[in-house]
């Protein structure tokens, strides 16, 4: 298969290959053990947050949505697969019909979450909501702990607006899926075009170090951007003498300058001098913009300094340290045979060193006290207890295969805020500590 194909890598027409071996070589023996129609519930969830962080935020479930709908065995990825000897013939048949026909509910985006937390609960035939397992837990790994990141940042940054700009620090596809991620966990623009193109993120940027090196003078270049740009542009003043080159932009743009950027030295004092600076050339109101290596702790070391705006790459497009949110997607329960009137039989691995599972279909709540804060994650099987019937986590997202819960990103946006802002007051902390919710499970008696 060429992969000149497949278009621009922001433009996958196919996700049936992103995936793992294991899924399909499951398949084909469940084909011929007669066990792949089964009726199956399959959830995601993480047994854990990554070390010391208070709480998680679901990000990603719009292009789960995308991969679902374009999981698809083409005619070039069913040669690929014959060609290989991955599976076999019947196998390949039945590949070529697929499409997921099941439903799927989980947490809308942008809603926090908590260990055991399900997710997202995909339901269908074992068949076709096995082949999902890996290309669902890839996006929302990834894009979860980017938000949860960018989520820690947008507290540490107050009313301070936060820009995207970590593109050059990861791969080139991951850098779009971050910035949506970002997006959703509180930043306000990105640097990376291909993301204010295909998700509608506001983009910004103006001039790196290298565009003051072609000129001969450091006056020189910003004359010429000042000229394209205008005055309300951002100039970059740290490649030589910080004081010098401020002094040079205000007498170069006027009072009218929008703002400089500092990126290098000691951010705290250095905005501090430079604001009086500006204030003293009567620049009062041109912002200042810091960048250089930021993440959470040392926006929140910025707080009390006279900074405008933060532009943050590496860290946020690494999670802060935690790249990934070790999310699983395991079987929950399923029927004893094809029948779709079979009753679902909870299943659960049991192993020794922090891997074992609850089994059955969950729903899950979030219990608040008399103040409206939340206090608890409840995660249950069976019926719902009436006091939480209004407080359900789960939403429908694909219903019989068709998604049913498309939403602009900007609404995952504003949930977001309102679903941190409606945790207790030391979820916002950025020293290590336990869940900011615990996880209480309650257990349908029935057993169904």
């Amino acid at each position: 298969m060429d992969v000149a194909d497949l278009g621009l890598p922001v433009d996958v027409p196919s996700t049936a290959l992103f995936t793992d071996q294991y899924e399909l070589t499951m398949l084909q023996a469940a084909l011929k053990a007669g066990t792949a129609e089964r009726r199956s519930v399959f959830e995601v969830f993480t047994r854990r947050l990554p070390h010391g962080r208070r709480y998680g935020v679901v990000a990603g479930t719009g292009r789960v949505l995308d991969a679902v709908e374009n999981f698809r065995f083409d005619e070039g990825v069913l040669g690929f697969l014959r060609e290989r000897g991955i599976v076999d013939e019947e196998t390949l048949k039945w590949l070529a019909g697929y499409r997921f026909r099941g439903d799927v509910w989980g947490y809308p985006e942008g809603e926090v979450y908590f260990p055991g937390s399900p997710i997202l609960r995909v339901e269908g035939s074992f068949a076709e909501c096995v082949l999902l397992e890996t290309v669902i837990l890839s996006i929302l790994n990834h894009d979860s702990a980017i938000a949860a990141a960018a989520s820690r940042m947008a507290s540490a940054a107050g009313d301070r607006p936060l820009i995207e700009m970590g593109a050059r620090r990861t791969h080139e596809l991951a850098a779009v899926a971050a910035s949506r991620a970002a997006y959703v966990g509180g930043f306000a623009t990105t640097s990376d075009l291909a993301a204010g193109f295909r998700y509608g993120i506001p983009t910004v940027g103006t001039s790196a170090h290298a565009f003051t090196l072609l000129h001969d003078r450091e006056r020189d270049a910003f004359q010429a951007q000042v000229e394209s740009l205008g005055r309300g542009t951002t100039l970059l003043v740290d490649t030589y003498d910080v004081a010098e080159a401020v002094r040079t932009a205000v007498e170069v743009a006027g009072p009218e300058l929008g703002a400089v950027r500092i990126d290098s030295g000691d951010l705290l004092l250095v905005a501090h001098r430079v604001r009086q600076q500006l204030d003293e050339l009567g620049a009062t109101g041109t912002k200042i913009v810091v960048t250089s290596d930021l993440d959470e702790y040392a926006i929140a070391s910025l707080a009390a300094a006279p900074v405008d705006a933060y532009g943050v790459g590496t860290q946020l497009v690494t999670g802060s340290g935690h790249p990934t949110c070790s999310m699983v997607y395991k079987l929950v329960a399923r029927a004893d045979s094809a029948d779709a009137a079979a009753p679902l039989v909870p299943v659960a691995k049991k192993s020794s060193g922090g891997k074992t599972s609850v089994g059955g279909r969950k729903w899950a709540a979030r219990r608040l006290d008399r103040d409206g804060v939340a206090e608890a994650e409840v995660v249950g099987t069976g019926p719902v207890p009436d006091e939480l019937a209004g407080r359900q986590l789960l939403v429908r997202l694909v219903e019989a295969g068709e998604v049913v819960a498309r939403e602009p990103l900007d609404v995952a946006r504003d949930r977001h805020i309102a679903a941190r802002a409606a945790l207790p007051l030391s979820a916002t902390q950025l020293s290590r500590g336990e869940p900011v919710l615990p996880t209480e499970y309650t257990r349908d008696v029935s057993g169904s």
